[in-house]
């Protein structure tokens, strides 16, 4: 296994300042950083930005100055954003830089000798938004799907990169390495693309039209295509062919990305790596889009949140938690006031911080803040443990949400234990000083595991708690080491009380509702309350409702919102389909395995053209979905009464 851990976003586009779609995906490649930091490896982060071709040279135009002037002026804004998230990339590449130009020659020169890129003339419809041609098949409604405007005919002689070269065994390769692309639901994306014949790639753009990129090694009167310079920052920012960084990180890297650049990323990429001679990347991570109270960001609607907003108006610390924990990795996610506030008083200052707070009052109370020399019970120990592996297995899976839902677990427990042996009592009596003392060191012990267990996702926060805790100033690997121990916390430990690590968000008074006219009781009997919603226990006997298996999953095509489930109710004549409307709120591969209950005498119902048999149960709360599950591993069919 690798020692070396090397995590990159997309280098962004300098058209456009950041904004929270930017942020997420920075956020996490900075949350794996830090983890894979804790797990003791060599961890190396890449940003940066991408600053050549048409619709840089529009921005600039309509900014009445040089390209490069632009250029410089955004990636500045790109790179001041991120300290501001608590952000700490190791690199941050421009493709304006020197040494990425010489990259990029070399290996367009390189990929020219062996004669994969050839000269042609080609006419075709080009859209300046994608900076890429289309095929008529690619459009909607004869329209850029992305632009949705009707992109230009431009024919012209340029040289293509003979990408068809490489369809198969891009396809044997993705087949071999299930989880080359992943989400599943990307690859498969990807696989689909290529069950069509593979294009070669237009890769230059002549000086008569576009001056501003990297001159063709082999041709200056032609510049190269923006995703032919841009891919290549991967190992151009490592100091490929010989440097250094790239002998230790190269290919143990997590490519991040969002779902709007998988094909260049699954086809383009790839391809071109093959072509050159260099080990592909190790996996490519795709998340979906954020939307903002159900909208995309747009200026026109006033509704962009930009880095700057969210460290200021929502807390550095709790912007990333809430990322992190709100989106399921490749699906969409949604960001909205009401719901970062509820998830932050619930999670953040109920949750966390309260426990954190009452557990220290207590121990400098009753033990004058001091760790005292005692056991731990054991059954909370071995769940911060266990915890410890599951959160472990999680995070490298890019199951964020997940690895969080697994602390917040340990910390409930935490605060169930605090309920279950109240110290308060125990204090009370002097011959429980000692099991006053064993709860207290089991509690502040399992402290310093969450505080560790946080510190990738919300490290100013760890850092507060561990401050708090005592704990010595080691490095992120000696304290992921020590939360191993049964007591990482050594007796004599001095803690100390701050202040409260997330003060409530306390909501606006809601407006008072104009108070309706009301009919005046009679006097007497109390009216019986509407019938119409009540039924009897025989109406309920008829629900057949049972607990369902699911064995597999996938999104039912052309829908972003159906998935189509193999559900084992323990039936003799075998499993059946389910088609569900849970395709935003859950990922087809955290279904399989899971247990779920299901309407099984549900009349049959014909959904995209897929009988479904019977209906899952699900809590809807606004815009957030969560199964009806059974707390126990009962068998398929149990009978739910």
């Amino acid at each position: 296994m690798s020692r070396s851990y090397y995590v990159t976003t997309p280098i962004y586009y300098v058209n456009a300042e950041p904004h929270l779609g930017h942020a997420y995906t920075t956020i996490i490649c900075d949350v794996l950083r830090r983890f894979h930091l804790l797990a003791g490896l060599d961890s190396y982060m890449q940003t940066g930005t991408d600053e050549h071709g048409d619709k840089v040279v529009q921005a600039a135009e309509a900014k009445g100055i040089p390209p490069k002037e632009y250029a410089d002026r955004i990636s500045l804004k790109f790179r001041e954003a991120w300290p501001k998230l608590a952000i700490e990339p190791d690199y941050f590449i421009r493709t304006t830089d020197p040494g990425h130009v010489h990259v990029v020659q070399g290996i367009l020169q390189k990929v020219y000798d062996q004669g994969d890129i050839y000269f042609g003339q080609y006419g075709g419809l080009y859209c300046f938004g994608c900076e890429r041609f289309y095929t008529e098949k690619e459009l909607i409604d004869g329209k850029c799907p992305d632009h949705l405007t009707e992109p230009t005919y431009i024919e012209e002689e340029n040289y293509f990169f003979r990408m068809s070269r490489y369809q198969d065994w891009l396809i044997d390769y993705i087949k071999d390495h299930p989880d080359y692309i992943r989400p599943e639901r990307y690859k498969n994306e990807v696989l689909s693309f290529l069950r069509e014949p593979l294009e070669d790639l237009c890769i230059s753009r002549p000086k008569t039209r576009l001056t501003w990129g990297i001159e063709l090694p082999f041709d200056p009167k032609f510049v190269t295509y923006v995703w032919f310079d841009a891919l290549i920052n991967y190992v151009s920012g490592l100091g490929y062919p010989d440097g250094e960084k790239y002998q230790r990180y190269w290919p143990s890297v997590q490519h991040v990305i969002a779902k709007d650049i998988l094909k260049p990323h699954g086809i383009f990429w790839p391809t071109m790596l093959k072509s050159a001679g260099i080990e592909p990347y190790r996996h490519l991570n795709v998340h979906g889009y954020w939307t903002v109270d159900g909208q995309k960001m747009s200026k026109s609607l006033g509704n962009v949140i930009t880095p700057d907003l969210m460290a200021d108006k929502f807390g550095i610390d709790a912007v990333r938690y809430y990322v992190c924990r709100e989106m399921v990795f490749g699906l969409d996610g949604d960001f909205s006031q009401a719901n970062f506030d509820e998830r932050f008083n619930a999670d953040l200052a109920n949750d966390l911080g309260n426990l954190f707070s009452r557990s220290l009052a207590m121990l400098d109370k009753y033990f004058g803040g001091v760790v005292p020399e005692a056991e731990t019970d054991q059954d909370l120990t071995d769940k911060g443990l266990a915890v410890m592996d599951e959160f472990g297995r999680l995070l490298p899976e890019l199951a964020f949400h997940q690895a969080l839902l697994a602390v917040w677990g340990l910390i409930s427990a935490a605060n169930h234990y605090i309920v279950d042996n109240e110290p308060w009592v125990l204090a009370k009596d002097s011959a429980r000083k000692d099991r006053l003392a064993v709860v207290m060191n089991t509690l502040v012990q399992t402290l310093y595991r969450v505080a560790v267990l946080v510190w990738p996702v919300m490290p100013g926060a760890a850092a507060k708690m561990l401050d708090q805790l005592g704990a010595e100033g080691d490095d992120a690997a000696r304290w992921f080491e020590r939360a191993r121990d049964e007591e990482p916390l050594a007796a004599g430990t001095k803690t100390g009380r701050g202040e409260a690590l997330f003060p409530r968000i306390e909501k606006q008074a809601k407006a008072k509702k104009a108070k309706a006219p009301q009919k005046k009781a009679k006097k007497g009997k109390p009216e019986a309350a509407p019938a119409e919603n009540i039924i009897t226990f025989d109406d309920f006997r008829r629900l057949d409702l049972a607990v369902g298996l699911v064995t597999a999953a996938e999104l039912v095509e052309n829908t972003d919102r159906l998935m189509k489930l193999s559900v084992d109710l323990g039936e003799p004549e075998g499993q059946r389909t389910i088609v569900a409307g849970i395709a935003r709120h859950y990922a087809a591969d955290e279904m399989i395995g899971r247990r779920i209950v299901v309407v099984a005498n549900l009349q049959p119902a014909k959904l995209k053209g897929i009988e479904s048999r019977g209906m899952l149960l699900a809590a809807v709360d606004g815009d957030r979905m969560s199964l009806i599950t059974p707390d126990s591993d009962v068998g398929p069919g149990t009978k739910i009464s």
